[in-house]
C-alpha cells in the first residue's frame, strides 16, 4: 500500500489535486467551505491547512489527529 502524506507545507489545492479524498477530511474537520465551487481553485492555491486552520480557529492539533486516523503522515509541521 502506497504511503499516504500530508505535507504541511503545500497549498490545499496541490494536496486535493494529488488525492482528492484530503478535501473530505478537510470537509469533516470544519473547513465546509473547501467543497464550494470554485473555492480549491481560488483562495485552495495560496492557503496552507495551517493557515486556513489559524483563519477558521480550528485546533491544528485536531486537524492532525483525523487526518492520522484516516491513515495519513503528517508531515512539513508549520510552527
Amino acid at each position: 500500500m502506497e504511503d499516504k502524506i500530508l505535507d504541511l507545507k503545500k497549498t490545499v489545492y496541490e494536496l486535493c489535486a494529488a488525492d482528492p479524498g484530503i478535501a473530505k477530511i478537510l470537509e469533516e474537520v470544519g473547513f465546509q467551505d473547501i467543497t464550494k465551487p470554485g473555492m480549491l481553485a481560488t483562495a485552495g492555491r495560496f492557503m496552507t491547512i495551517p493557515k486556513g486552520a489559524a483563519l477558521k480557529k480550528i485546533d491544528l492539533e485536531t486537524v492532525k489527529r483525523a487526518f492520522a486516523a484516516h491513515g495519513y503522515q503528517v508531515k512539513g509541521d508549520a510552527k
